[in-house]
């Protein structure tokens, strides 16, 4: 019994003598302690978990060679092989944390995005639709954001001092030429596409993705819809036109078809409401859309829309060199848009993304020189009377394919990089008042690589860098443009930002072609941002400049046409944004404020000198209130936008001094417009029809204030026309009956 208990007390001493301590503190990234960390030597049992100082110790027997592995929730697993002897061990463990979605930092300098599934969402498509001056119109909504400016005269996203040229459009990828309706001269026309068709929205008012090209401003990325819920309809009546649509679901949920189509006549609104322009052809639009999506195999998804429309309008005005002549403008427009793109998740973590868009615009232009009994004139004493009348035929043609990969890497970082190539043929044809003929085809090709990264280094910091590179047929040059963006966390709703791009664009076709050797325009883009975003508030701040190069200088053949000369061109736009939204102080109520101040000059096309353009203002400003009353399913909305006066000139060939100079020069009155809208969403029928109503009540400037966006010359310069609106205030009511969806709830969800 004696030697038994030495024999046991001799193993305990040595048992006790071979084990050794390890010991030590984990940390994450910023050195600050972790507590519950699990700490084990691998495929053992020995080790502990970290107090709440990070500080950990436990004892083993294991000897040579092994991995002490430290994990955490939310974390990167830390291992590191050590190395057990007869000696006591420290270690410090640095965890990395795990980049996750709803943790990590987002990019958005220079960008406003709208969704209803992403982080960082601004605007959404029910918020396009419930703002009274965007009139349903995708880039309307967005002129209430800062950057945008309040351009009555014409179409298009003029942003931060650049031209609505300056402004492209993409949907799935590829880029829209003529997004919006042609129209008549003065009168801003919208844009065709429904809000309803994107369920994804950024808006670019700085720099943008390496992944787009040819916009020296801004780019507008639109993302349509996946396959709907389930199969619904739709029909609208309202005073300017009936529309509705079918989306069908199949069995399965793996495909989908759908179509609708519009009719716009308004000649009710015209004759209730009286019009500054004569139409003698009111505005008639006739649209229609289909698409079909699928899933395939693996996870894919493939889409395809279709889109044709035709427009017929004819307006008289007064004619501005004479006293009882009046100018006709006749336009009809046919335009066709078809897309198609394929998503389709590939091996290791791979992505491809691929489309091809194809469109046609075609315009058929009349001019006519008439007198008080509306008969056509001709004159030729003075000559340039003889130029009013004419026409004029344009027809083009765009198509684009593009491919793109993308990888995912650890966390949320990835690579991507792709190709396009896009082809353009333009026609016209124009026609004198005597029959000679002009006619003239610009044509281009231009391929495209770019690359891109995504960079996570940790959920608080993250980088986009990214390189494009275009070739021009029609220039024959070449360009390179990096795009950088970077991105920190301050704190867990707030982060600071910082974008970097150039940026490259052709010139204009109608300046086009010309016998001079050209080059790209370019804009460099820096821009300064601070976020601070909750679900219920946000709030941004940013900096900006812009410094251009190689802008167009325009001058003129001996037939009179305009055409590009050179790239002598400059200029700059430099700023501050502000913009807040708030669902959370006022119960029950959303509303957003945003603040642009501009100071831009620009010497480009036939300006004598670096001035102010006329379509930029110094401050702008939107004010949009919303609120919805639950117990009467009825929502109020409210938006004022303001603009302080832009510049206007006549500019004029001088031949004494051999140069354009400026004649005459003003600044027009500030802009102010209240708009107001109702929106009643009752149930139609039963509550288990699942069938809704939306009527909608709205009124543009409510108050009839006085508008002017620019003015007009005569052709010797000694008279001067206001361009205003076309009606003080414009009244839109309607109904929207949605079959098999809840509208309803669409609206608390996004404005509550």
């Amino acid at each position: 019994m004696k030697n038994w208990f030495t024999l046991l007390l001799t193993v305990l001493i040595f048992s006790a003598k071979a084990q050794v301590k390890i010991s030590g503190k984990a940390l994450d990234n910023k050195n600050k302690p972790l507590a519950g960390v699990s700490i084990v030597l691998k495929n053992t049992y020995d080790g502990a978990t970290t107090d709440s100082l990070g500080n950990f110790s436990f004892t083993t027997t294991e000897k040579g060679e092994q991995v002490l592995e430290a994990t955490s929730s939310g974390y990167r697993t830390f291992e590191q092989k050590i190395t057990i002897g007869t000696t006591d061990i420290t270690i410090s463990a640095t965890l990395k944390e795990l980049v996750t979605e709803l943790k990590a930092v987002v990019i958005s300098t220079g960008s406003f995005e709208a969704s209803d599934k992403k982080k960082g969402a601004v605007l959404t498509d029910i918020d396009v639709v419930t703002t009274p001056s965007a009139n349903g119109d995708v880039t309307a909504a967005f002129k209430s954001l800062p950057g945008a400016q309040q351009v009555g005269e014409s179409e298009g996203l003029f942003v931060r001092g650049g031209t609505a040229t300056e402004s492209k459009i993409f949907i799935d990828g590829t880029q829209v030429n003529n997004f919006f309706y042609s129209g008549t001269p003065g009168v801003a026309q919208r844009g065709r596409f429904n809000p309803f068709l994107f369920k994804g929205t950024v808006f670019s008012t700085g720099g943008y993705s390496a992944l787009y090209g040819q916009a020296l401003s801004s780019a507008l990325i639109l993302e349509s819809k996946d396959l709907p819920e389930k199969s619904e309809a739709d029909l609208g009546v309202s005073v300017v036109g009936v529309g509705g649509g079918i989306q069908h679901l199949a069995k399965d949920k793996k495909s989908s078809w759908g179509f609708s189509g519009n009719y716009t006549n308004l000649w009710l609104a015209f004759n209730v409401i009286k019009q500054k322009l004569d139409y003698f052809k009111i505005p008639v639009v006739i649209d229609g859309d289909a698409n079909f999506r699928f899933k395939t195999k693996g996870g894919g998804m493939v889409k395809f829309f279709s889109y044709v429309s035709s427009t017929n309008v004819g307006s008289r005005n007064n004619d501005i060199d004479s006293i009882g002549m009046k100018d006709a403008f006749t336009i009809q427009n046919f335009n066709q848009y078809h897309n198609i793109s394929w998503k389709q998740p590939l091996k290791n973590k791979w992505k491809l993304n691929a489309g091809v868009s194809y469109s046609t615009n075609k315009n058929d232009i009349d001019n006519e020189l008439q007198n008080a009994n509306n008969v056509k004139q001709i004159i030729t004493t003075p000559m340039f009377y003889a130029f009013k009348n004419f026409s004029l035929t344009t027809k083009g043609n765009f198509l684009q394919n593009r491919i793109v990969l993308d990888k995912k890497l650890s966390g949320l970082s990835a690579i991507r990089f792709g190709t396009e190539v896009s082809v353009s043929n333009e026609k016209s044809a124009y026609t004198l008042y005597d029959g000679t003929k002009y006619n003239q085809t610009v044509k281009e090709t231009m391929a495209a690589v770019f690359a891109e990264s995504d960079i996570y280094i940790t959920n608080t910091l993250a980088a986009k860098l990214g390189v494009r590179t275009e070739h021009s047929d029609l220039l024959n040059k070449w360009n390179v443009a990096p795009r950088a963006s970077l991105a920190y966390q301050l704190s867990k709703n707030s982060s600071a930002g910082f974008a970097y791009g150039i940026f490259y664009q052709n010139p204009e076709t109608k300046y086009l072609p010309s016998s001079s050797l050209l080059n790209f325009s370019q804009a460099a883009h820096y821009i300064l941002q601070y976020q601070m975003q909750t679900g219920v508030q946000t709030l941004r701040m940013e900096l900006f400049y812009k410094k251009y190069n190689d802008l167009y200088k325009t001058g003129y053949t001996t037939n009179g046409q305009e055409i590009a000369s050179s790239n002598s061109g400059s200029g700059y736009a430099k700023g501050f944004e502000l913009f807040w939204r708030d669902k959370k102080t006022i119960k029950n109520v959303d509303y957003w404020i945003s603040y642009s101040y501009l100071d831009t000059k620009r010497d480009f096309l036939n300006f004598p000198s670096l001035i102010q353009p006329s379509f930029a203002a110094k401050h702008t400003a939107a004010f949009v209130f919303k609120k919805f009353f639950l117990p009467w399913k009825t929502q109020f909305n409210l938006s004022y936008n303001f603009a302080t006066g832009r510049p206007y000139y006549r500019i004029a060939y001088d031949n004494a001094q051999q140069k354009n100079v400026f004649t005459d020069m003003g600044t027009t009155i500030n802009y102010n417009s209240c708009s107001f809208s109702i929106n009643y969403l009752p149930t139609i029928g039963r509550k288990d029809t699942k069938n809704f109503a939306v009527w909608v009540l709205g009124i543009n400037n409510v108050f009839g204030q006085n508008q002017v966006f620019t003015y007009n010359y005569s052709n010797d310069g000694s008279r001067k026309e206001a361009v205003t609106p076309q009606s003080k205030r414009f009244v839109f009511i309607g109904c929207f009956l949605s079959f098999g969806t809840d509208r309803t709830q669409d609206a608390i969800n996004n404005n509550l």
